[in-house]
């Protein structure tokens, strides 16, 4: 008889965490749909917390497996790439048409096209770097963008200008534009009293304006990998640029 290796409970926990952020994602779409745009931003961030755990859940308890990895992936398409279109569509599809369904298509497929690519090139990319936005950073930046307009007065021009926006981060995610990860970064013993009050401001200004300091920050994210971009280019432009002597 094949032996067959042993069942171990600890598998279910990673899991457990990925099917979570399956499940607050669509109760934010069911949010959405019920007018409670607050309360869906609300669940999409902890299911992007939820996403964040699964795969340290794996390392620590060393159960990562090839299952927990596609299953992981599945996740995020739902998440990240259904669900923020569905909720962005719920807020300003009925006055856009055609249009709104053609960005909210856009985004879902262009985040598959991002986790499939992440997928093949995981193995071969630097651990400190993403190519193309992430698929939480920009699901995160159009709930809480979306959220911010829907709970203000919104106008016709701003509407309009979250739906250019969600098409931008959809296009940003298939780009080959580097954004950092923080998932392997080390920091120094010596660094550790600057990094924890930064870490006590930000939370403070969370707590304080929770509605408008997660777009801010998310919205800085997604315009770093451009900016970093652009000056990688101005950089090696002036670098290959011939010296001209000055005349005596």
């Amino acid at each position: 008889m094949l032996d067959m290796p042993k069942f171990k409970i600890a598998y279910i926990l990673p899991n457990i965490f990925t099917a979570g952020s399956i499940f607050l994602a669509i109760l934010a779409v069911i949010a959405a749909d019920n007018g409670n745009f607050e309360r869906a931003f609300w669940l999409v961030l902890i299911s992007a917390l939820f996403d964040a755990l699964d795969g340290r859940v794996a390392r620590l308890t060393k159960t990562t497996s090839q299952f927990g990895k596609e299953f992981d992936s599945l996740a995020d398409a739902i998440a990240f790439g259904v669900v923020p279109a569905l909720i962005l569509h719920a807020a300003i599809g009925a006055e856009f048409g055609k249009f709104a369904i053609l960005v909210v298509a856009l985004y879902t497929i262009f985040g598959a096209v991002r986790l499939a690519r992440f997928n093949i090139i995981a193995a071969t990319t630097e651990p400190n770097v993403f190519i193309g936005l992430p698929i939480p950073a920009a699901a995160l930046f159009v709930v809480s963008l979306t959220t911010l307009v829907m709970t203000s007065e919104p106008t016709w021009g701003l509407k309009l200008t979250l739906l250019i926006a969600a098409a931008i981060v959809a296009f940003l995610m298939v780009s080959n534009i580097r954004y950092p990860s923080f998932k392997h970064i080390h920091f120094e013993k010596s660094y550790f009293l600057k990094i924890l009050i930064t870490l006590i401001a930000l939370f403070s200004l969370f707590y304080l304006y929770p509605g408008e300091f997660l777009p801010i920050v998310v919205a800085a994210y997604v315009l770093l990998g451009p900016i970093r971009a652009l000056w990688t280019i101005f950089r090696k432009r002036k670098g290959n640029k011939p010296h001209v002597e000055a005349e005596s």
